[in-house]
């Protein structure tokens, strides 16, 4: 029986969607290019442009190191799709994922203070794809691929990450999974149990699930106690299906031979039974996961519903199926563990110390310090992990993975925790007030009624 206060969240709930497709026209997209020194008068532009700036193209010519001092390139980055794989969308092809990319590019731009270029390719080709990205190179200090179909991520982000000398990421890969383990450190604190002993099941399994199965066991959960579902049943090691595309699916057939120990078979009914943990990114809700199971798992039992636009199940349907701790990807429920918390600060700390590379332990160094800073804020139920209001969640994150990044020995720039503080506040804050400016100056329209 759905009640009164249930329909009013679900009425609310469907608020963003109808208010996207008011303002979005009316702004004609979310991001722009603006200029970044002054222009005094017209004769600027004999230094910023022609003859001028022959002199720095002919000093990076001669040392390439020259093109992170004198150009904003150590600051830029491409998010790149080929729209095959958009949110709970599916494949709705590039033009489609646009409006997704330049908020992603947004969202790094007011929480990171990166400049992103968002870059929707026409090609569902990945040697095309890899290709394309291969040959930007010279323009970004990095790149994060997005909305890209599996088993074709696994694939662009391998080669691309072996092919390039910027870093490179995939975030519904490991964005996602950073965020969920921190959110499961926390959510595992609050039930006053160990993570290392929890039985989880990771409900889907695409990009995000394989990798936030993959931080979870480097961070040290039990293989034994880990039970994976994709759409046809629990993996197993006698999963003739998976084995006999276990070239394509090789992370897919890998999950099928080290974890569930017991061999457990079934459905997701069989696989929620006892479970201390649920961790769904699969079909948007609701109605994906159904409260009968939820009521199966062990006592206070968490659930993590993370599918966009609508979670699996309502967290009100959770908590009554007696789920202790719930957790979704939206911002307008308790508990958002959405990757939006971890991107900008990955790439702040990346960027700031040229790092090569964006490694796990990178990943899993900004998961330890999202758990904390949420502990931080204050830890109960409905607070696991930190709230994107807060400055310093990003600041602190961007630190831990440059430090992290000098100590792999994959930062080209040796940065003190300090300066890397500094610095990341300096460019944060500059977003925060380039924005406040232009909304006040009235550069950005206010919000029409």
């Amino acid at each position: 029986m759905v009640t009164a206060n249930q329909k009013d969240l679900v009425a609310q709930a469907q608020k963003p969607a109808e208010e996207a497709m008011r303002l979005h026209p009316f702004y004609g997209g979310k991001i722009q290019t603006a200029p970044k020194c002054p222009v005094r008068d017209y004769h600027d532009f004999s230094i910023w442009y022609t003859p001028g700036v022959a002199a720095p193209c002919k000093a990076i010519q001669a040392n390439p190191e020259l093109l992170y001092e004198m150009t904003n390139v150590g600051n830029t980055i491409a998010v790149v799709s080929d729209g095959t794989r958009v949110l709970g969308l599916g494949d709705i092809g590039p033009a489609a994922a646009m409006p997704v990319m330049e908020g992603k590019a947004l969202l790094f731009k007011y929480l990171g203070g990166v400049d992103a270029v968002p870059l929707c390719l026409n090609t569902k080709d990945p040697d095309q794809l890899i290709e394309a990205v291969k040959l930007l190179e010279p323009s970004f200090a990095g790149i994060n691929l997005e909305d890209i179909e599996q088993p074709k991520c696994f694939y662009v982000l391998d080669r691309l990450r072996a092919e390039m000398s910027i870093p490179v990421w995939h975030d519904d890969q490991q964005g996602t999974a950073t965020i969920i383990l921190a959110g499961l450190i926390n959510a595992a604190e609050v039930v006053g149990k160990k993570l290392s002993e929890m039985h989880i099941v990771v409900f889907g399994s695409g990009a995000a699930n394989v990798a936030t199965t993959r931080l979870l066991l480097a961070y040290g959960v039990n293989p034994a106690h880990l039970i994976v579902v994709d759409s046809k049943g629990i993996l197993h090691a006698e999963r003739e299906d998976i084995a006999a595309q276990r070239d394509v699916y090789r992370d897919k057939w890998r999950l099928c031979q080290i974890t569930n120990t017991e061999g457990r078979k079934g459905g997701p009914a069989e696989a929620f039974r006892g479970a201390d943990a649920v961790i769904a990114l699969s079909k948007p809700g609701p109605g994906t996961i159904k409260p009968e199971w939820v009521a199966s798992m062990a006592p206070k039992a968490i659930v993590f519903a993370c599918a966009n636009p609508t979670p699996e199940i309502w967290p009100w349907e959770a908590k009554d199926a007696g789920a202790a701790v719930v957790a979704t990807g939206r911002s307008d429920f308790p508990n958002q563990v959405n990757n939006s918390l971890v991107f900008p600060g990955i790439f702040r700390g990346a960027l700031d110390v040229r790092a090569k590379t964006i490694t796990d332990e990178m990943c899993l160094a900004a998961a330890d310090e999202l758990a904390r800073m949420a502990r931080r804020q204050g830890l109960d139920a409905e607070h696991i992990v930190p709230t994107m209001d807060d400055v310093d969640v990003f600041i602190a994150e961007a630190v831990a993975v440059g430090m992290k990044a000098q100590e792999q020995g994959v930062a080209q720039k040796k940065v003190s925790r300090e300066a890397l503080w500094e610095h990341a506040s300096k460019l944060i804050s500059h977003a925060h007030e380039l924005t406040k400016v232009m909304m006040e100056e009235g550069l950005i329209p206010a919000v029409p009624a």
